[in-house]
């Protein structure tokens, strides 16, 4: 078959991975002029480890992996220490493998068959399905004509959009905001990520590998902004952490100011009754969102991606019966995932400065009771 995918990130990618190599022509289509390759690092989970292994990926991925040797500490306006996040806290095992999300996307881009290809800088602008095929017109004025179109374009997805109706009919925010920035001229803690609380903010030095980032999350009720307006978004931040002067806030809004690869999104999810109709269909965030507070999106979307090119395989084409089947086995990854959202948000975002002295002292107890 002729498949369009839309959206070169992690499900995409795999979709296109999985879709090519069982003999279908593929066109991913990707808005941006490359491959996105920020955000902090992914966690690969569970079944989705067994997935990449059934993909041949998983050497490559195990080459990349992250072992966590820093410990996170909580610190107070002076940067003192106040309370830690163990280690052990933080899984890091067979069954749960810690990767940079640019070292996926590459490995996955890798990965690509002679049968697959990404096209850059456009995306698409209008669907038609026919019933025998689906009609694409594309924002640079280009149109064609597949027999499916896949959309893995992420929580804010344009073919779902279009085809299911406006996002915020399937939309869940979970109050919280997320913004990351590099902090380029970062000197090397030993070993050592800090996260700094006021009531309802949180701002945070890591150390991914070799590069340091800055992280902010803040809980809000939804903002409407334009996702494609970074100078927006960068003010969104700032205006959140306004009059906030202690520890390094001011100098980590700084950091905001000045990159140009900065990152903003909501925690947020998406919940379908079904994730396919007629001859499109939706894998990863476009149709099932965990928000990032569950840690899984990057499985949902690895498992979504094979069990979708699995079922067209064993359907025999009949996209119908396949795309049933696909939603049947992925539900109950996508429901456990989407519930487990609310764990540690209120650790990581107390709500008023007694929460904050109180979640602290409860950490400082923990920690010397380990000793």
């Amino acid at each position: 078959m002729n498949i369009l995918v839309s959206g070169a990130g992690i499900a995409g990618l795999a979709a296109a991975r999985e879709l090519g190599t069982r003999g279908h022509d593929v066109t991913v289509v990707e808005y941006d002029h490359g491959l996105r390759l920020a955000g902090t690092p992914i966690d690969i989970r569970g079944d989705a480890v067994r997935t990449v292994e059934r993909m041949g990926l998983l050497a490559e991925i195990r080459k990349r992996r992250l072992r966590m040797t820093e410990s996170t500490w909580f610190v107070d306006g002076d940067g003192e220490p106040v309370g830690r996040i163990p280690i052990a806290q933080i899984s890091d095992s067979d069954d749960d493998i810690e990767i940079l999300r640019e070292d996926l996307v590459r490995v996955l881009a890798d990965a690509l068959p002679g049968t697959a290809a990404i096209r850059f800088g456009d995306s698409i602008a209008e669907l038609a399905d026919g019933g025998d095929g689906v009609g694409v017109r594309f924002a640079s004025g280009r149109t064609g004509r597949y027999d499916l179109v896949l959309g893995a374009d992420g929580q804010h997805s344009a073919v779902r959009r279009l085809v299911f109706g406006p996002e915020e009919d399937y939309l869940r925010h979970l109050g919280v905001y997320i913004a990351l920035a590099a902090l380029p001229g970062e000197a090397r803690s030993e070993g050592v990520n800090s996260i700094h609380n006021v009531p309802s903010r949180m701002a945070g030095t890591f150390w991914y590998k070799d590069r340091a980032v800055a992280v902010f999350q803040f809980r809000s009720e939804p903002l409407d902004y334009d996702r494609h307006d970074l100078d927006a978004q960068k003010k969104i931040v700032i205006d959140a952490f306004a009059g906030h002067r202690s520890w390094r806030i001011p100098e980590l809004l700084d950091a905001v100011r000045a990159d140009p690869g900065f990152f903003f999104d909501s925690a947020s999810q998406i919940h379908l009754p079904s994730w396919h109709r007629g001859r499109v269909a939706l894998v990863g965030d476009a149709g099932y969102s965990p928000a990032f507070l569950s840690g899984r999106g990057t499985s949902l979307a690895l498992t979504g991606a094979h069990i979708l090119a699995e079922e067209l395989d064993r359907c025999g084409g009949d996209h119908t019966a396949a795309f049933e089947r696909y939603e049947v086995r992925q539900r109950p990854y996508v429901t456990f995932a989407q519930a487990s959202v609310d764990r540690g948000r209120d650790r990581i975002l107390p709500t008023s400065w007694a929460a904050i002295a109180a979640r602290d002292e409860a950490l400082r107890a923990a920690d010397t009771g380990t000793r």
